[in-house]
């Protein structure tokens, strides 16, 4: 069985419709089984990827990152859990987080909390008026509140992973981290990244892969290259 512990990302930039991330998927066979499509791809047919890919047995974490008012966030979870989808992301805005729990009612979806972008550091959260501190302990309450809310975990960069997971709060949840790259790969818009192996080892229990696979003449032997480094 493929170990769905490795996430692909079939929406980097030079990526922007679904027909592309079919043809990525074909490529990678049977080497991945779990595939995240963001919202970039979205208004290209992402949704219908998304469900294709469903019932050919694969995974698939559809990453929005949603954030509105408590009733919008609830309507539109509750809509998309409808398309038995396996991670959903959300803004860890714990109003948000709530919404999106209500949303999902009964539906097998998890509900991730994003904490902080991986592609962010101090100044881009200066800019944002985000309070003074060190990203990682922004991230590590923004973490610990959205767990509290009732999400079923949180997206956040790898070096920031062993700090959730020891956290009373993360017992039992998941922790994904994007960010990842094999060791000698380009950062590419990534500010806080390790390798996959780090990241597990960290308390990562999936970590999402993009152009160090996507953007090579092999994919499929890019991520088994991946996998066995994980192995």
């Amino acid at each position: 069985m493929t170990d769905r512990r490795l996430i692909v990302a079939l929406d980097p930039p030079q990526v922007a419709h679904a027909q592309a991330g079919e043809v990525l998927a074909a490529k990678l066979g049977d080497a991945v089984g779990f595939y995240k499509i963001g919202l970039g791809m979205l208004t290209g047919g992402g949704l219908a990827l998304a469900i294709a890919l469903k019932e050919r047995g694969a995974s698939v974490f559809l990453d929005l990152k949603l954030f509105d008012i408590g009733a919008t966030v609830e309507a539109a979870v509750r809509g998309l859990a409808a398309y038995d989808l396996d991670f959903l992301t959300v803004h860890g805005d714990p109003s948000v987080v709530r919404a999106a729990i209500r949303g999902r009612g009964a539906a097998a979806t998890r509900i991730l909390a994003v904490t902080i972008l991986t592609s962010s550091d101090r100044a881009d959260l200066d800019d944002a008026l985000i309070a003074p501190g060190a990203p990682a302990d922004i991230v590590l309450e923004r973490a610990r509140r959205a767990l509290l809310a009732g999400a079923d975990g949180v997206i956040a960069s790898p070096l920031e992973a062993a700090a959730i997971r020891a956290l009373p709060e993360a017992a039992g949840r998941l922790i994904v981290c994007p960010g990842v790259r094999p060791a000698g790969a380009e950062a590419g818009d990534q500010k806080r990244i390790a390798t996959p192996r780090d990241a597990l080892e960290a308390g990562a229990d999936h970590i999402v892969v993009g152009r160090p696979i996507t953007a090579v003449e092999d994919p499929a032997k890019a991520a088994r290259a991946i996998l066995a480094a994980i192995a």
